[in-house]
């Protein structure tokens, strides 16, 4: 809510306070929060190895955002060397729990072979059960599938469903990709610059909101 002005004013070194007190008394949200604080510099100095001891500490203790976000940090280095292995295990073992993110995630690895062989149709299942579940990082995987015809072939009603899902849900790419390849040009489907119009300023009057594995 802080971090992000949703519902409240920003205010960083509250969102920092909040989140110290609330991993001091073991929430798991609050060590998740405290550690994404940490990562990236919100109300207090950027620190990639408290980052990582958190989310350690808060995967460690069951919670399944904190296993996707630890294997976020294998897979990407932050605050740990890059273990492409340790990320795939660790987003599996969410999905295992029926985790979407971990579902999604596991099928990003799939798809570019992370910790794992490429296995696009395995993705494809993946991404598709996420979707399925209202996740819209895996709607957005799904609908580029249909984009450019992988695994499956080239639909782009079945693209424009699914961009049109995620974009719902506020999710950028998927505002950018009605707006520009869908109704303006009339991509698969009928040309609409209200539509376009709609779009384009939802995507620009919101911004760009980076959320970890979130």
């Amino acid at each position: 809510m802080y971090i992000d002005g949703d519902g409240a004013d920003k205010d960083h070194d509250k969102a920092f306070e909040l989140s110290k007190n609330l991993a001091k008394n073991e929430y798991p949200c609050g060590i998740n929060l405290l550690a994404y604080c940490y990562e990236h510099g919100i109300g207090t100095e950027v620190n990639e190895q408290k980052a990582f001891e958190l989310y350690k500490k808060v995967a460690d203790l069951g919670n399944l955002h904190g296993i996707c976000n630890l294997g976020f940090c294998y897979e990407n280095g932050i605050g740990t060397d890059i273990d492409e292995e340790k990320a795939f295990k660790l987003y599996q073992a969410a999905a295992n729990l029926g985790y979407s993110y971990g579902v999604n995630n596991l099928g990003c690895c799939y798809n570019y072979g992370i910790g794992i062989d490429f296995d696009e149709e395995t993705a494809f299942g993946l991404y598709q059960k996420a979707a399925n579940s209202g996740n819209e990082y895996a709607q957005y995987n799904l609908a580029i599938m249909y984009e450019h015809g992988k695994v499956v072939e080239e639909n782009m009603e079945k693209a424009i469903y699914w961009f049109k899902k995620c974009a719902d849900q506020g999710h950028q790419d998927a505002k950018k990709k009605l707006m520009s390849h869908c109704y303006k040009f009339g991509y698969g489907t009928v040309k609409n610059m209200d539509k376009a119009t709609y779009w384009y300023k939802k995507s620009s009057s919101l911004g760009s909101k980076y959320v970890l594995n979130n």
